[in-house]
């Protein structure tokens, strides 16, 4: 286990010890431009041919046919369907608070302003492969997008070396309500969800994680074509503690972040000699009974322990690095949380680990990571919204307004922008 203490560095020494694992994508952007513009040009064939090539199974109808939808209870244990229940709920529940109430407002007389929030028309969710199903991050974007109104939900997901989806990913997509399933990975879909394809809709907004050539690709069609949720790049934590934490505490939480991929990053920052060590020595300890050892010793490589001296440079440090996740565990964690400006989420007191997050609180766990924390926000209902403004004014209001207009639009020398509102006032 390499993980490297830093004992109360100056300001000057922050900066390197911020550093994320590097994850530069450009080097990959002339591969993912070739595959997006196959897929553009040939559609549902590209998409099976690199689905072949690298999903190692051709899928012909891409697809999930409507039947795969029944009898998914009897293929999933009694105990998880009743968990994605209860997570929905709170899901739910939590961004059903994010709803806005748009009233009028009378400027001045006569000037009538007003806004409205709108559903994005057709979305689309990416749902990657790998170890293991990511159904909770189906319902943490399938949620909100079906409860702001997107009329056309679309989700992605590569299929198993059978052609097939794994039922808990299916079944999360039900109990959201999708039904629009496209067993397709990679560059592939979000090349097909940008473009459309025979068999894949286009949408205009695409949400999800991915690995680099996903990244890349979002980051590519986001230039021209679609919105994309945000920037993205490995997953990451920071707990701030101090001498009351709980070690083991800490310790777990530390390893449940390292434990999301080899390139995650876990940060431990505190004031207290003593938590450092013990919490390092819970650390190797509880690595020891973990399966995924060999990715949560890879991530630990670039994890780190920071001793500073107080809580205004915890606070500092914090507001600098602007962590995806932040764990605090210390006996004042309200007052120093009414300091943190920049964090993806933020996780309060000994009994609030990072994965209630990731899972069941409510709160969605789709967060800006690489420290873009300081200007995106994590996946909300807005996320799935756009907002229209309207504005409605009577000659009264009008001639109120015409001054202001007029002289403006003078000193911009926007001739036509002036006559557009005295010729109304001349013709009464």
């Amino acid at each position: 286990m390499n993980i490297k203490t830093y004992k109360y560095p100056g300001r000057a020494e922050w900066k390197v010890l911020q550093q994320r694992p590097e994850q530069d994508v450009t080097s990959l952007f002339d591969t993912v431009r070739s595959i997006l513009e196959d897929v553009r040009m040939n559609g549902d064939e590209a998409v099976r041919k690199y689905g072949e090539r690298f999903d190692k199974v051709y899928v012909e109808d891409l697809c999930v046919p409507q039947e795969a939808f029944n009898g998914l209870e009897s293929l999933i244990d009694e105990k998880l369907i009743h968990a994605m229940t209860e997570a929905k709920r709170n899901i739910e529940m939590f961004h059903a608070l994010q709803h806005c109430d748009h009233r009028k407002i009378e400027i001045r007389p006569g000037i009538t302003c007003w806004q409205k929030s709108v559903a994005i028309e057709k979305v689309g969710l990416y749902i990657p492969g790998g170890t293991a199903p990511l159904f909770s991050t189906v319902l943490m974007l399938a949620v909100p997008a079906i409860m702001a109104g997107c009329r056309e939900v679309v989700l992605c997901t590569p299929p198993d070396s059978e052609g097939e989806i794994h039922p808990a990913i299916l079944y999360a997509a039900k109990l959201a309500g999708v039904n629009k399933i496209i067993r397709a990975g990679g560059v592939q879909a979000i090349a097909a969800m940008t473009y459309g394809t025979e068999s894949v809709p286009k949408v205009y907004k695409i949400f999800g994680p991915g690995n680099q050539y996903v990244v890349a690709a979002k980051q590519l069609v986001s230039l021209t074509d679609v919105a994309i949720d945000m920037p993205a790049g490995p997953s990451e934590v920071e707990i701030i503690a101090d001498g009351s934490a709980n070690p083991a505490y800490v310790a777990a939480d530390f390893l449940a972040q390292a434990e999301h991929g080899a390139d995650s990053q876990s940060v431990l920052v505190t004031t207290s000699e003593s938590l450092a060590e013990a919490a390092k020595k819970e650390i190797a300890g509880q690595l020891s009974e973990l399966p995924r050892r060999d990715f949560i010793e890879k991530s630990l490589s670039h994890s780190r322990i920071i001793i500073l001296k107080d809580d205004a440079e915890m606070t500092e440090f914090t507001n600098q690095y602007a962590p995806e996740h932040l764990i605090i565990q210390t006996g004042n964690y309200e007052a120093l949380s009414s300091g943190i400006s920049n964090a993806g989420s933020v996780f309060l007191g000994r009994y609030t680990p990072e994965s209630a997050g990731d899972y069941a609180s409510g709160t969605n766990h789709t967060l800006p990571t690489k420290g873009y924390a300081k200007m995106y926000s994590g996946v909300n209902l807005d996320s799935f919204m756009r907002k229209i403004t309207f504005q409605e004014i009577t000659e009264e209001g009008l001639r109120t307004l015409a001054p202001t207009i007029e002289v403006m639009a003078a000193n911009e020398q926007l001739e036509a922008h002036r006559k557009a509102v005295t010729i109304r006032l001349k013709n009464g």
